[in-house]
């Protein structure tokens, strides 16, 4: 998946100058290793030889993503891998191209490179090119086959960067939105914004809509039997017709179930319902009846695949009409904002514990036969919430504290519709090799290592070619992210973690904080983290998981890690009788 990991490395939206100039030494060397394999027959039957001409190409994307060298490398990645397929005939290498092609067509849609691209993927029998794309671009496809001179670098191309100059325009044009996005609204009308079908993708039932909702929160999800593309679009409120503020979301390609509800009622401070119905014969609408809102945000997952729809009015208003009373116990008086404030330790007052996996999904095996995940966490959850509550004296939210399932995007809602203030989920780690053993802790970001995309490919149950595609619109759905705030509280849980286990056991493993785009934390509204306690994949670890010594010291670990977030940002939270500690 060597086009798609380049993704994996985009961590920079807005790198510096001398980025181009890497990239740029980075193509010319990709370029004669390209050169090289082409005038070498006997190199080109021996598939490790592409791949590495491809891999290079693939750096000069990884080395600047929103460069203008950067729809160069994708360009030629795609047309090795379809000149590799036309050797190998594997549907694997002819689907990286295609992906490579349309990459470029929604992301560079003003680069040179574009028309390129349309032309490439009209010459692969069964590419299935995105609707609409060519006509905006005024090309014409034609069925024929590739010329060399369509496939191979110009020495022109490669003296120089390829135009536009302007990188910012590059990656922001009309058909920026076709991209799977995760999209911000404002009280205004929007465009219509796209996510297009994958290719062969045949017709999809939409089975069901879901909700959970606060006064200031909800959460819509829209359940589909397969994966679809889908288009949504704001539309201003019509007193001509009675009609309210609307959003709604087209599914292409997609039926109305049989037995779908078709009309939710919401009633909540921002929405009134959600209705679908079949708007079209290949189309069905989802409609959100509005009554106000601050933003909202659309994106998808898979496996299964389903939208989510999260829509925000003003929290900070909501928290100021819901704050309690609370009166100070020893004056028997009412207690200033400062005062509620130290004794929240800083609005630090509810935890959620997200417990992970459960029900039919039993999450990571264990070393030892019969233990899994599921039940580990179980136990290590009903343990942390009970010390959260006796020595933080805070109120603790369990996602689950029985043997249920729960749908990752559950959890999030659970912890935004209770006005959680921290979200901690829990985990136990596994691998391959039965020799991997640590503890790490996470928050969402983009994923810096393939050890990290492989982690969040196995908690979301996906694959890590999704990983990559969610990593390359993550940057939209961060905006709104307590990024900041998480690594902090990631990194006081992880050390405290460690120091505690280090000084009771041998062969304690620090692998640090890591960040990945974990399905769990999208769109949580308060610091968001998740902990791979141990490995169960590991015979040493996964004893220790079994042994209630080790669990009570790795919650009090996370407990300690929580406490010295919260003085770190409330120095004097734990002032009074919130002060007990068991070390750390």
């Amino acid at each position: 998946m060597l086009c798609l990991a380049a993704f994996v490395f985009a961590l920079f939206f807005n790198p510096s100058p001398g980025f181009s100039g890497n990239a740029k030494e980075r193509y010319l060397k990709a370029d004669r290793c390209y050169k090289s394999l082409r005038n070498n027959p006997a190199r080109q039957k021996d598939r490790q030889y592409w791949l590495e001409c491809i891999k290079k190409f693939d750096e000069v994307y990884r080395e600047d993503p929103s460069g203008p060298w950067a729809p160069a490398g994708l360009y030629m990645s795609g047309t090795l891998y379809y000149d590799l397929y036309k050797r190998s005939r594997k549907a694997g290498d002819k689907n990286e191209a295609v992906d490579c092609f349309e990459r470029i067509i929604k992301r560079f849609p003003n680069s040179k490179y574009r028309p390129k691209a349309l032309k490439a993927l009209d010459q692969i029998p069964g590419a299935n090119i995105i609707k609409g794309l060519t006509e905006s671009n005024g090309y014409e496809t034609k069925s024929k086959k590739p010329q060399p001179s369509e496939v191979q670098p110009e020495k022109k191309e490669i003296d120089k960067a390829p135009p536009p100059s302007d990188k910012k325009d590059e990656i922001k044009g009309p058909d920026e939105a076709i991209k799977e996005i995760i999209t911000s609204g404002e009280e205004k009308v929007k465009g219509i914004e796209s996510v297009a079908s994958p290719a062969g993708s045949g017709a999809v039932i939409v089975s069901d809509l879901r909700f959970w909702s606060n006064p200031n929160y909800t959460r819509i999800v829209i359940n589909a039997d397969g994966e679809t593309g889908y288009s949504h679009r704001l539309l201003k409120q019509d007193p001509a017709l009675n009609k309210p503020q609307r959003l709604y979301v087209d599914l292409s390609n997609s039926r109305l179930g049989g037995d779908i509800k078709r009309v939710i009622p919401i009633n909540d401070d921002l929405l009134t319902d959600a209705r679908a119905g079949q708007y079209e014969p290949g189309v069905v609408r989802v409609v959100v009846d509005i009554k106000s809102f601050k933003t909202y945000k659309i994106f998808s997952l898979k496996n299964p695949f389903r939208i989510v729809i999260d829509v925000w009015g003003s929290r900070d208003e909501e928290i100021r009409e819901a704050a309690p009373e609370v009166k100070d116990p020893e004056k028997g008086e009412k207690m200033s904002a400062g005062a509620l404030a130290k004794q929240f330790a800083l609005g630090v007052k509810k935890i959620t514990v997200d417990v992970g996996h459960g029900g039919d999904d039993f999450g990571a095996p264990g070393y030892m036969k019969g233990v899994h995940e599921k039940d580990i966490v179980l136990v290590l959850g009903k343990k942390l919430a009970g010390k959260l509550k006796g020595e933080l004296g805070c109120e603790v939210i369990m996602t689950r504290n029985s043997d249920k399932y729960l749908t990752l995007e559950e959890r999030t809602a659970i912890a935004n519709t209770k006005n959680s203030d921290i979200f901690i989920s829990l985990h136990t780690n596994a691998a391959r090799n039965k020799n991997a053993y640590g503890i790490e802790t996470y928050y969402l970001n983009l994923a810096t290592d393939d050890e990290s995309i492989l982690v969040a490919a196995r908690e979301n149950a996906t694959s890590t070619k999704n990983i990559s595609d969610l990593q390359s619109i993550l940057n939209d759905l961060m905006q709104n992210a307590k990024i900041n705030e998480s690594s902090r509280l990631a990194g006081h849980v992880q050390d405290a973690i460690y120091q505690r286990l280090n000084s009771n056991y041998d062969n304690v493993k620090n692998k640090g904080v890591k960040k990945a785009p974990f399905y769990v934390l999208l769109g949580a509204q308060m610091p968001a983290i998740l902990v791979e306690t141990s490995f169960i994949s590991n015979k040493r670890e996964c004893l220790r998981l079994l042994d209630p010594d080790y669990q009570e010291l790795l919650c009090d670990a996370i407990v300690n890690g929580v406490r010295s977030y919260i003085k770190e940002i409330n120095p004097n939270a734990f002032t009074g009788p919130l002060s007990k500690s068991k070390g750390g």
